[in-house]
């Protein structure tokens, strides 16, 4: 059994089975997650999921220092590609993002040091039922988005980072009976 809302289509699925709530600390997977969570503020997972591949060319296999070299004319080129959602502000963001990642290594450390820090470097297992929504944002979330925020991130809201906190497994919010769900 999945949890439920794990999507109707086949890339939801496999993202659900394969990725979702796995533990991440690699810098590029998180960044792309950022990247990612980002984009689909105000719109459906499975329409970014559908859209991936487009964005790892785009955005150079999320290689943080060569998108924070982007200069603007690649930036206009990427505005223009059709397999992107064409959000000006979310595209402007990720050169933007991997900047204030520079900065942060030289302020803070890893950035993914960083992101695990809000759950102390492990991660919290939820027990939620079926029956029980699941949140989209949290006192840590919102601890996180304000600490991004003030980093200069841009698209990192409270929603934005309770959904990569879940993607990147720093809160396991499988429901119980759903295989994927830690078992302890």
């Amino acid at each position: 059994m999945r949890c439920d809302g794990t999507g109707s289509t086949d890339a939801e699925r496999i993202y659900h089975d394969t990725e979702w709530g796995v533990p991440l600390r690699d810098e590029g997977a998180l960044f792309e997650l950022l990247v990612l969570r980002g984009a689909q503020a105000g719109l459906a997972w499975r329409t970014v999921l559908a859209k991936r591949a487009a964005y790892r060319r785009a955005f150079l296999d999320y290689d943080i220092d060569a998108v924070a070299a982007l200069d603007d004319a690649a930036m206009a080129r990427i505005a223009l590609d059709r397999g992107l959602i064409r959000h000006r502000l979310k595209l402007a963001s990720v050169r933007i993002n991997a900047r204030a990642v520079q900065a942060m290594r030289r302020t803070d450390g890893a950035f993914g040091d960083f992101l695990w820090s809000f759950v102390d470097g492990r991660t919290i297992v939820n027990r939620f039922r079926r029956d029980d929504p699941l949140p989209s944002r949290s006192s840590r979330s919102d601890r996180m988005s304000d600490a991004l925020r003030r980093r200069g991130f841009r698209f990192a809201g409270t929603a934005i980072c309770y959904a990569l906190m879940q993607s990147a497994g720093l809160v396991d919010d499988h429901q119980v009976g759903c295989f994927r769900r830690e078992r302890e």
